[in-house]
Formats: structure tokens, C-alpha cells, sequence
């Protein structure tokens, strides 16, 4: 496993289109393995394109709550159903549910149907799971009381105090970001993580400010997040990252 590990980052995204050459370049230089995650079956096919130029791009793919529609949902499950057998695939996801895609603000019964189709995909052919849970962590824990949690990581982690409580009871890896380094609030979940299931990742290609200063995610930003998660932690920077690889490589399961 590399050096470094960006849990979770769009690949895929036109805003790297341009620049793919120098950002496999930047993961091989730097030896950061990337976590690239997928938004539905065409932006699934193109990460496993991406996936050949190196192999420090490792290919999630699966369908994001904002591209689950009613009306092809079952169409995109199957096709990713199929997909998801190519032997370069590391994991699923970006997967999850969100309220703020729906009308109503409540989530609807379609993204929890396509939700549970991948995780049992994932559980089929024993990968990692990439979540996405904004303003639905509760939600979540319910549909995952009822799958294994072990091999999922809820990425950019933004609950409560008890809802990480309740993460680490499950067995949830908890993914943070590069917005780790200036937000006091995330600094605080830092302190009370379980420091055996803490990954680190960009998001990429959101965009941070301060020291980042609105800059296109890159995956070398997880060392500023390794750096902060040592300092909150009280340890030294080589400690810190050493034990984040290895729970990446227990979570990817290589």
C-alpha cells in the first residue's frame, strides 16, 4: 500500500479533466493511493478508464443519492451490478443517502432502494463501501444495522459527539478532511475518535479556504490532514501517518 492513502476523491470530475496527467503524476511522485469514487454508471465507467493510468488510482464505483431517480433507478443498479465484477474495482461507492436532494427534504424511498442494492453488492464481493450520510447519519446507522460496517467508511464525518459514539459502536471508519485544519468543531470529533478507525481524504475537487486558498482539491492535502489529526492527537507526524496507512489498507482490505 502507498505511503499515503486520499480516502475519497471525484477523479472523474471535469474540473481535473484537464490536468489527469499531472495528477496521476502527483499521486505516483508522492506515493498517495486515491480512493476514486463515483457518482452513477457513466461517471463509474470513466473512474475505471482513469483507474489504467496507474495504479494508484483505486476505482469505486456506485451511484451518489444525487443521481438516484425514480424513474432509471433499477436501469443504473443493473448496469452497476455488472460493472462493479471488473477486477479492477476496490470498492463502492460514493453511496449514502441526503435529504436535500429530494423535493420534500425527506428521503425518498428510491435512494434507500439503490442505498441497500449496493451495500449488498459490496457484501457480495467483499469491498469497502464509501458513504455519504449528510443530514442522514440516523438514517444510515438504521439501513447499516442490518449490513456489516466493518469495511465502511462514512466520509467527511459531520455529526455529533453522540452520533460518532454511536459510528465507532458500529464499527464505521471515520473519514476527515482537509477542512479538519481550520474547523475547531471537527478538531474536537478528532480528539474523540477511535484512532484505529480514522482515514483521511480531500473530497477533491471541492475547494477549501484559508491556507488552501480555494484551490482545487488535490490528494496532497491529506498530509495537512495528517498533520492536524497529530497535533490534536499528540503525536508525532510519521506516527500519525503510519498508522492511517494501515488503517486504510484494513479498510481496503489489501
Amino acid at each position: 500500500m502507498a505511503t499515503y492513502v486520499d480516502s475519497h476523491i471525484h477523479l472523474s470530475d471535469t474540473e481535473y479533466a484537464g490536468e489527469l496527467n499531472y495528477v496521476v503524476a502527483q499521486l505516483e511522485h508522492l506515493d498517495i493511493a486515491a480512493c476514486a469514487v463515483s457518482m452513477d454508471y457513466a461517471d463509474s465507467v470513466r473512474t475505471l478508464e482513469i483507474s489504467g493510468m496507474s495504479r494508484h488510482v483505486l476505482p469505486f464505483v456506485g451511484v451518489h443519492p444525487e443521481r438516484v431517480r425514480e424513474s432509471d433507478t433499477d436501469d443504473m443498479l443493473y448496469s452497476l451490478l455488472y460493472l462493479a465484477e471488473h477486477n479492477r474495482v476496490a470498492g463502492i461507492g460514493e453511496i449514502g443517502l441526503d435529504p436535500a436532494y429530494a423535493d420534500d427534504g425527506r428521503i425518498p424511498a428510491s435512494q434507500v432502494r439503490a442505498f441497500e442494492a449496493m451495500l449488498e453488492l459490496a457484501a457480495r464481493l467483499g469491498k469497502p463501501v464509501s458513504i455519504h450520510s449528510r443530514k442522514s447519519l440516523d438514517r444510515v446507522f438504521d439501513v447499516m444495522t442490518s449490513y456489516d460496517a466493518g469495511r465502511a467508511a462514512l466520509h467527511w464525518f459531520d455529526g455529533s459527539k453522540r452520533q460518532l459514539a454511536r459510528a465507532q459502536d458500529m464499527g464505521f471508519y471515520i473519514s476527515y478532511g482537509p477542512v479538519s485544519v481550520y474547523a475547531n468543531d471537527k478538531q474536537r470529533l478528532i480528539a474523540l475518535s477511535d484512532m484505529d478507525k480514522v482515514l483521511v481524504e480531500t473530497d477533491g475537487p471541492v475547494r477549501f479556504s484559508r491556507c488552501f486558498e480555494h484551490r482545487v482539491g488535490q490528494a496532497c492535502f491529506v498530509a495537512s490532514v495528517i498533520h492536524v489529526i497529530s497535533q490534536v492527537r499528540r503525536m508525532p507526524f510519521d506516527f500519525a501517518a503510519a498508522l492511517i496507512a494501515k488503517n486504510s489498507t484494513a479498510y481496503l482490505g489489501v
